[in-house]
């Protein structure tokens, strides 16, 4: 089947994140992060894994970019280290020299720059005074956000002041199984509206800088009701406005879904709406697998309590009739073309143009042999996402690029090194690059040799 053409200016990308794939933890001056911290305490991540070699990408950038020229990528989406920049507060000149230098490195393997500033490694310091639980830490995110756009904001050609705020609240505050680790429940509101003041405000600081091509990336997905119930489609409902109108209609409406949510957020929120809703230059989607939602019973309560704070009226149930991933995600292109779709229903005119920022999959990939990983599996994920994607596209969406989730295989959270992502294989004991079949191929879409 013939492969979809894209538009000659769409942006196809590669993503990263810096605790998971930099290394170098206490070089140069970077301090603690949360991520430092959380992995530090025994039974936090799988096989005692930590970040702090994880692809030595603080040392190997010259050769990871390398690997992304020859992939042929117009865009890397990477993100920057805000305990190697600003640990205390104080700008570390040596951490914001490494970027200044990954940054020209892109630029001369006529790459653009992609800069995310958060994603999820907040400076122990700042935790330790409550972390987005307190609202000092929005004024700490826009002074770095300023010192990072005065710095970069010549070349970095897209930003990102925030990655995934659902997650860092769910995982991160609510249930514990993130950094840093806390079992709120939800008392952990406050990290979504301070999170979303801090992007309001790092926006606001990137404009005063000069910068353009601003955003952010953020987790979506379409939520499905386990039945046609009443209950089972209120329920739904319910999910959907907590997991993804919560962090969207606040950017892109400047208010929050419910009334209930606002009132339950630290204020003064009217004001703060204001800031949280700068208006944007794109809206970046990062999307894995549908959700499937039922009343919550008494059969689910374990699986609830896994993914959600207790006592909610809903619950996620397993997917079926399609192939997971080795993560057990469920493999749904289709899902993808229904996210851009709802964010177009929902937002009309007023909804930017949009990036996928980030999609992947995680399959155990066998060692190299001579020089070769085969993946299959990753190769038939991101053609059958892609062909979504084209499809959204012919229906009118104004999707302006795709970052394939991950460069290089990396940390992965609490998963530790057992999941892998990458287009490119990592031995972690010799840190050797092997590009996979998947590479590839994705180097064989970009100059649109694909079939």
């Amino acid at each position: 089947m013939p492969f979809p053409e894209f538009p000659p200016d769409f942006r196809w990308g590669v993503a990263s994140a810096a605790y998971q794939v930099e290394g170098a933890v206490a070089e140069d001056g970077r301090a603690p992060s949360v991520w430092d911290t959380f992995c530090a305490e025994p039974g936090r991540v799988r096989g005692g894994d930590t970040g702090a070699v994880a692809t030595d990408h603080y040392h190997r950038y010259r050769e990871d970019v390398g690997l992304l020229r020859d992939l042929g990528v117009g865009a890397y989406r990477f993100s920057i280290s805000w305990p190697r920049v600003m640990p205390d507060g104080v700008v570390n000149a040596k951490g914001l020299d490494f970027y200044d230098r990954l940054v020209d490195e892109l630029c001369a393997a006529g790459i653009a720059p992609a800069a995310t500033l958060f994603h999820w490694d907040t400076p122990q310091a700042l935790e330790d005074a409550g972390g987005w639980l307190t609202r000092d830490i929005t004024g700490h995110f826009a002074d770095y956000a300023a010192v990072v756009g005065e710095r970069l904001g010549d070349r970095v050609r897209l930003w990102m002041p925030l990655n995934e705020p659902m997650v860092v609240t769910m995982f991160g505050y609510a249930l514990g199984n993130h950094a840093p680790g806390k079992t709120l429940g939800f008392e952990a509101l406050p990290a979504v509206h301070h999170q979303l003041l801090g992007h309001g405000l790092a926006v606001q600081a990137l404009r005063a800088a000069g910068c353009t091509g601003i955003g952010i990336a953020s987790n979506h997905a379409p939520v499905w009701p386990a039945s046609e119930s009443e209950v089972d489609t209120e329920a739904a409902r319910s999910y959907d406005t907590l997991v993804n109108w919560l962090f969207a209609d606040p950017i892109l409406r400047g208010r929050y879904p419910v009334e209930e949510l606002a009132v339950a957020m630290p204020g003064p929120v009217v004001a703060d709406l204001a800031v949280i809703s700068t208006p944007l230059d794109f809206y970046g989607i990062n999307y894995y697998q549908p959700a499937l939602v039922g009343a919550s019973t008494s059969d689910d309560a374990e699986v609830a309590g896994a993914l959600l704070p207790p006592g909610l009226p809903f619950a996620p149930r397993p997917i079926t009739g399609y192939p997971t991933t080795d993560f057990g995600w469920a493999v749904v292109p289709d899902g993808l073309r229904q996210t851009v779709q709802m964010f177009r229903d929902r937002y009309g005119d007023a909804l930017p143009p949009l990036y996928i920022t980030e999609s992947g999959c995680s399959y155990h990939d066998p060692d190299p042999v001579d020089g070769r990983v085969p993946d299959a599996d990753r190769i038939a994920y991101h053609d059958g996402h892609l062909r979504a994607l084209a499809q959204a596209m012919a229906e009118g969406a104004d999707v302006r690029g795709y970052f394939a989730w991950s460069a290089t295989d990396n940390f992965e959270w609490a998963e530790g090194y057992r999941e892998r992502f990458g287009l490119v294989h990592v031995d972690y004991a010799s840190q050797v690059r092997t590009p996979k079949d998947s590479y590839h191929w994705y180097r064989d879409v970009i100059a649109g040799r694909a079939v």
